[in-house]
């Protein structure tokens, strides 16, 4: 089974403007895909930091002396390069998308299409899963996650079933709690409301808007003057985070301080072609932005 088809892997590279030396860093190192392509457009004296949380990702590396691997969340990723004395890079990618691995991986709980433990770690050293979330967090709060990172309009609905349910036994799988999410609507559940209550709970397990916001914050510092950082976010909760910090460097409503500008190259979001969407459907969703340090 292949690891992860790239989205906009092409586009994406290419907003690097790789010139072939320097140091480039990919922050979502996965398959490799995005790593792989940087690396062949990289010059021998090139260098590339590929960072990853998930140890499986460390299986997928290219055996080239010009990577190094950092299993580490990228909301480090400046401490470790100025510690190497790495800064500034000429260009930064994140493809903040969940890998096909973790999605076709049954134990790992990610997916609501395999009857597996409610996990849904990226790093599985991390202490809280999904199944703490269900089973410990108070209705409102569990409410918030809901409406906040699912955005769902039935929220409410959920998170008193989830708290009434978990009052007989705890809810310890993905079957277990699909039945619960079912029994709330009166007809047919889509893929597309499991779809968005898989993700708040995954955003909430890995904080994963808290990183990518702390992450954001340290791309002008690590950037050289002329680098490029390209992201590629996959639901309107980082693309908005993502938009408003290349335009405004603004996150959560609030100017970053010493926020050097970052000017967005395209003007409107790129999406995937028909082309690639067809070969790969889970690059639908897919949206890139591009700017550059000034």
């Amino acid at each position: 089974m292949k690891y992860h088809t790239p989205a906009l892997l092409q586009t994406s590279v290419d907003g690097l403007h790789i010139q072939g030396d320097g140091v480039f860093v990919d922050l979502t190192f996965g398959g490799g895909g995005h790593s792989r392509e940087i690396l062949n457009r990289l010059s021998e004296k090139g260098k590339l930091v590929a960072f990853d949380t998930d140890k499986d990702a460390a299986k997928n590396l290219p055996n080239d002396k010009r990577i190094i691997f950092v299993q580490s969340n990228f909301r480090y990723f400046i401490q470790f390069l100025e510690y190497h004395n790495l800064l500034p890079v000429q260009g930064i990618l994140a493809d903040l998308g969940l890998s096909s691995h973790h999605i076709d991986m049954p134990d790992r709980g990610f997916s609501y299409r395999f009857d597996a433990p409610l996990d849904m770690r990226m790093n599985q050293n991390a202490k809280k899963t999904a199944f703490d979330i269900i089973n410990t967090y108070h209705k409102d709060k569990l409410l918030n996650i809901l409406e906040n990172f699912g955005e769902l309009s039935k929220a409410g609905k959920i998170a008193d079933a989830i708290a009434n349910q978990r009052e007989a036994k705890p809810i310890e799988t993905t079957f277990e709690l699909n039945d619960i999410i079912k029994s709330t609507f009166d007809g047919h559940v889509s893929n597309k409301v499991l779809s968005k209550i898989y993700q708040a709970l995954r955003i909430e397990v890995n904080h994963e808007l808290d990183a990518l916001k702390e992450m954001l914050q340290s791309v002008p510092n690590a950037l050289s003057s002329g680098g490029r950082v390209c992201i590629i976010t996959y639901h309107s909760l980082e693309d908005r985070i993502v938009k408003n910090f290349f335009k405004q460097g603004e996150i959560d409503g609030q100017l970053i301080d010493d926020y050097n500008q970052l000017k967005p190259i395209n003007k409107k979001v790129i999406i995937p072609e028909y082309k690639e969407i067809k070969e790969n459907k889970r690059a639908r969703s897919a949206k890139l932005r591009i700017a550059e340090k000034q």
